[in-house]
């Protein structure tokens, strides 16, 4: 009896040890903690992906004069990923005013990084936002030691004035029913703030460089923002699709009323070929979160291309 009970104790702890999560939430690599003091800035570790965030905090961004929060599209971030061959891969996505988009690529590009994409998120912003994505290949610490240059720009301007950026303080968090929406859309997601974002990954799309999956953390993913209230809320969001899949998606959207403002790259020489579309949409929360599921629900879907 005490045998028998001594090994279901020791295999629950085994489960318990073994689990995936627990897996996922491994201390942070020696090596990532560097990064993240040399670039000073907060992140964490999670399926082997050092994701670094850079939230332009420092910007009050309206759309079409309506205040949209910081988390709604405005996090820009780099992430580091390990590679069969030990090095590691870097991607990222800055988010920048029209002012810093050429210094700033000027100081991608003078480290030995690439610019891979270059493109808007909104229409009807202000101040005007871009996003570039940059990618590398080295060290953790040499990687740190060539995209700082080029994020210690960001935010430069906004600290050299005296005049407080416009924009009214956004809904308070808890204005949405986000378990409504995470049931109409399929997925669950995270509340940061007055915003309720739902990030879906892509396992269907197997895209490596130098061995390193690049998964949803390092970027590829589809996601939809919501901000405002369930009567009158606000959706931004971002698909990642296969080539074959863009025209049944802009289909989708477009009759659900949503706004395609942008379709482009963020990765160069990657297979498959993976296109990325970014939306916005206002109206009822319920009747935005339907568009993006009608979206959603195309993914992996599409027949496959002609050769």
């Amino acid at each position: 009896m005490v045998s028998s009970r001594r090994t279901a104790i020791y295999m629950t702890v085994a489960a318990v040890l073994l689990s995936p999560g627990l897996v996922r939430a491994q201390e942070m690599p020696s090596e990532y903690k560097t990064v993240l003091t040399a670039l000073g800035k907060g992140g964490d570790f999670k399926d082997g992906v050092l994701k670094v965030n850079i939230p332009r905090n420092d910007l009050r961004v309206t759309i079409n004069q309506r205040p949209a929060p910081t988390p709604f599209g405005f996090g820009g971030w780099i992430a580091l990923t390990k590679g069969t061959d030990g090095a590691e891969v870097l991607m990222g996505d800055l988010v920048l005013t029209e002012d810093e988009v050429n210094p700033v690529m000027s100081a991608v590009l003078n480290n030995g990084l690439d610019v891979t994409a270059l493109h808007n998120h909104f229409f009807w912003e202000q101040p005007r936002m871009f996003y570039m994505h940059v990618h590398g290949m080295g060290s953790a610490a040499d990687l740190a030691r060539r995209v700082k240059p080029a994020i210690d720009l960001i935010g430069q301007a906004a600290k050299r004035t005296s005049t407080p950026a416009p924009g009214a303080t956004p809904a308070s968090s808890g204005a949405l029913n986000s378990a409504a929406l995470a049931k109409i859309i399929g997925h669950d997601g995270e509340q940061s703030g007055p915003v309720y974002k739902i990030t879906i990954g892509r396992p269907d799309i197997n895209v490596r460089e130098h061995g390193a999956v690049i998964n949803a953390r390092m970027g590829l993913n589809t996601w939809a923002a919501f901000a405002g209230t369930d009567a009158d809320a606000m959706v931004a969001g971002d698909v990642a699709m296969l080539e074959q899949e863009v025209t049944p998606v802009l289909k989708a959207l477009r009759a659900s009323g949503l706004n395609v403002v942008a379709i482009h790259h963020h990765m160069t020489d990657v297979q498959p070929v993976v296109i990325f579309l970014h939306y916005y949409g206002t109206g009822s929360a319920a009747k935005l979160a339907e568009g993006v599921r009608s979206a959603v629900d195309l993914l992996g879907k599409a027949p496959a291309s002609r050769q």
